[in-house]
């Protein structure tokens, strides 16, 4: 069976984090106010009351930051830019401070040898344009092309790759319908323009790319989806979270309509926001990357209850992270063997652009923080993506989540997904057992294939 160091020449290694999770300095050098900074200050919005006020201090110390992935001989390395920092109205003004401090970590990475590859939008959108709609307002897409050429223009000369938006699905169903994440309205299937929407910001933003020449990809979290049974009501069922959940967000990038939604009751015009021409848009030439996020399958099973059409079910005799999160590798090449059944010559090169897990970690005495579980946890997804390639998927990296602890967005900082321990108070970082193993996979492999 094919393992991690059978990966192909060329394969790019790098780790990932988020603007709102790590940077902090929610309130300095004229960056405005997103979602995250109103959702966290409500009472009982997140675990503890804790925000990403400070978060990691990465706005302060990216210096260090960059320094750890140098260590770790990265290849690529996964930020998002802060929307409320560069546009801290959404629209209107540009805030050069803000745009100045990505300059500074763009150029801090390429002098390590590291190729950036920012996201434009993971989740903190300007509080001033959810004021007006949110992603439930076209407009919106309209102000994230406009806060996409004001940052490729700025940055593009050095930046060859971009991706449009992060995990639109999550964004859509955690924010806008369950409530749980910023910008916490509880909206049910009333929040389906909002998926629209931001795949309409992405094929506009996408031209803009396109026509400085630059790269263009999406990050969305995927899930193989099993049916709890045999029975049609449990198959019937998996189609239908399989359409929500993977399918809304991937169908029209690659095929250029949307999947049968009928089992919602949504026609396929999502109720009416879909316009002429929207689909053409979103479908433009083709991707250049598709961006995955994997994390566990899901087990799905027919509902007893109305309302949705389906309910989850558990998947049992698997390991479990800290937060609760089955552990199946295999899970991974499943989904990526399945995209390539699903869509074709239509599935362009992907990348893993998330893949982590939470572990309880703690330092020890001796100043160590011995986390094999996460070891094993890489160790098992990457021998499933070399298994993918083996059987002709086309993978072109592998981004692990994520670079630090940082801040979970609900879950405060209860949760650690980081190469590197962060110690919150006194925000000092300390490379976990994961990162020296991290580092010595980068080193055998490049060795491997002398670039």
């Amino acid at each position: 069976m094919p393992n991690r160091l059978d990966l192909p020449a060329g394969f790019r290694w790098g780790a990932s984090t988020a603007s709102y999770q790590i940077e902090g300095a929610v309130d300095e050098d004229g960056r405005g106010p997103s979602v995250w900074d109103v959702f966290a200050a409500r009472p009982g919005a997140t675990k503890g009351g804790q925000t990403g006020r400070i978060a990691c201090d990465h706005y302060h110390r990216y210096g260090e930051d960059v320094a750890l992935m140098r260590g770790l001989g990265l290849d690529g390395y996964r930020f998002s830019i802060a929307w409320p920092r560069v546009r801290p109205a959404g629209d209107g003004a540009v805030n050069p401070a803000g745009l100045a401090f990505y300059d500074r970590l763009v150029d801090e990475l390429l002098a390590a040898g590291i190729t950036p590859l920012p996201t434009l939008f993971h989740w903190d959108l300007p509080q001033a344009l959810e004021e007006r709609g949110g992603w439930l307002d076209r407009d919106t897409a309209y102000r994230f092309a406009e806060y996409t050429e004001t940052v490729a223009d700025r940055l593009g000369d050095r930046v060859p790759a971009w991706i449009t938006l992060n995990e639109p699905f999550v964004h859509m169903v955690y924010g806008y319908a369950l409530g749980i994440h910023a910008p916490g309205r509880t909206l049910m299937l009333d929040a389906l323009p909002a998926a629209h929407h931001q795949l309409l910001a992405h094929g506009l933003a996408a031209a803009v790319l396109r026509e400085r020449g630059r790269e263009v990809l999406i990050a969305n979290n995927l899930t193989p989806v099993r049916a709890a049974s045999q029975s049609p009501a449990d198959v019937a069922a998996a189609a239908a979270y399989d359409a929500l959940h993977n399918r809304l967000f991937t169908d029209p990038l690659l095929l250029g309509h949307y999947p049968d939604l009928s089992a919602y009751g949504v026609a396929e015009d999502l109720g009416g926001c879909v316009r002429d021409g929207d689909l053409e848009l979103i479908a433009g030439p083709g991707l250049d990357g598709l961006g995955v996020n994997y994390y566990n399958p899901t087990r799905i099973a027919a509902p007893t209850e109305p309302g949705l059409p389906f309910a989850e079910a558990p998947i049992d005799g698997v390991p479990r992270t800290a937060f609760d999160w089955p552990v199946v590798p295999d899970g991974l090449r499943e989904l990526l063997t399945g995209l390539k059944a699903r869509y074709g010559d239509a599935l362009p090169p992907v990348t893993i652009t998330e893949n982590g897990c939470s572990v309880a970690d703690e330092i020890t005495p001796d100043g160590t923080v011995d986390d094999r579980f996460r070891i094993d946890y890489l160790a098992g997804h990457l021998d499933a993506v070399a298994q993918a390639v083996a059987e002709g998927v086309d993978v072109r990296g592998y981004f692990t989540w994520s670079l630090l602890d940082n801040y979970e967005w609900a879950e405060g900082f209860s949760q650690r997904f980081g190469l590197v321990h962060v110690d919150f108070e006194t925000q000092r970082r300390t490379p976990k057992a994961s990162y020296a193993w991290y580092r010595e996979l980068i080193t055998a492999h490049h060795a491997l294939h002398v670039r």
